[in-house]
């Protein structure tokens, strides 16, 4: 039996680009060690990761002619690739990734997306969220786009369908109070949405809890090296895995995601969401490369929450 498919949306997609650099200098001429370049946008590597573990999934990206033959070569034959057709060129998004692990990131704004292409965007979808299981909206929006895009798609969606919105700024207050049944900050994210610097687990806590009074079934707070936070309207788990061989955090949130509505988006799916984030951080680029025995191993949920733990930068 084929399980349910996920459907992403990626308004803003990228090419990104990975430059392996010395010590990034200010006003210096630096030659990088090594250069890819991978298709980009958090939908698209959300889909990625999903596909890299055996699950269903439609990625739909709005995309000139000329960039969706450019994102298709990067991506591959037989990705599930749902073309929204507009003008303009897909942006390119820079990483500067240091020895230690410092990544630096210089991303572009994108094409500007109009009425028509929104409606178009929109439209599609819904058509494609008939049966499947979740509609994720993920990613900056690009010029022209109105910040509620995502609570436009949460609000038309046919029944048994749910959605997951992994954003930030505008797009993210957007869906306060919308019919969204998961909300994926990171913790920098969660602070803007509430308007107030989160030091400590418990203070993220609290602010989960203020965002969930509005309407969301559930929100996965991504913290970096401090794992993941999923607070519900019963509990609260912490969860995260000590590792020593990180090769690129880029992409780790969206494996975060990826894992969790891949388990079910349940608390019985943290474990796993950590542990696509695990394998995504010991991964080149922002391509996950399978789970391992070794990335689950790594994973520890807390029995109980720490909550004056002071969160790393």
């Amino acid at each position: 039996m084929i399980s349910p498919s996920i459907v992403t949306v990626t308004p803003n997609p990228s090419v990104d680009r990975t430059l392996r650099i010395p010590p990034l200098e200010r006003g210096s001429v630096l030659r990088a060690a090594s250069a890819t370049a991978e298709a980009g946008g958090k939908g698209i590597n959300v889909s990625r990761a999903l596909l890299t573990q055996g699950v269903p999934t439609t990625a739909v990206v709005p995309l000139s002619a000329s960039s969706a033959a450019l994102l298709g070569e990067l991506l591959g034959p037989g990705w599930p690739l749902e073309q929204v057709v507009i003008d303009g060129d897909i942006r390119v998004n820079i990483s500067l990734v240091e020895a230690d692990g410092t990544v630096t990131k210089v991303n572009e704004p994108g094409p500007p997306l109009g009425d028509a292409n929104v409606t178009a965007l929109v439209d599609r979808v819904i058509a494609l969220a008939d049966g499947a299981a979740w509609v994720v909206g993920c990613g900056s929006l690009p010029p022209g786009a109105p910040a509620d895009l995502y609570a436009r798609i949460a609000a038309r969606l046919p029944t048994g369908a749910r959605m997951a919105v992994d954003a930030e700024g505008a797009a993210l207050r957007a869906c306060r109070g919308q019919p969204v049944a998961l909300l994926k900050p990171n913790r920098i994210e969660l602070a803007g949405l509430v308007g107030r610097d989160l030091d400590t687990l418990g203070e993220v806590v609290d602010a989960a809890r203020e965002v969930l009074r509005d309407g969301a079934a559930s929100i996965l707070v991504s913290l970096g090296a401090d794992g993941a936070l999923l607070v519900d309207e019963r509990t609260a788990t912490h969860a995260g895995a000590r590792i020593d061989d990180a090769v690129n955090p880029v992409g780790a949130g969206d494996a975060l995601l990826a894992g969790f509505l891949a388990g079910g988006a349940t608390l019985a799916a943290l474990p796993t969401a950590v542990a696509w984030s695990v394998a995504a951080c010991r991964s080149t680029g922002t391509r996950m490369r399978p789970v391992t025995d070794a990335d689950c191993a790594a994973v520890v949920v807390h029995d109980t929450l720490d909550l004056g733990r002071r969160l790393q930068a």
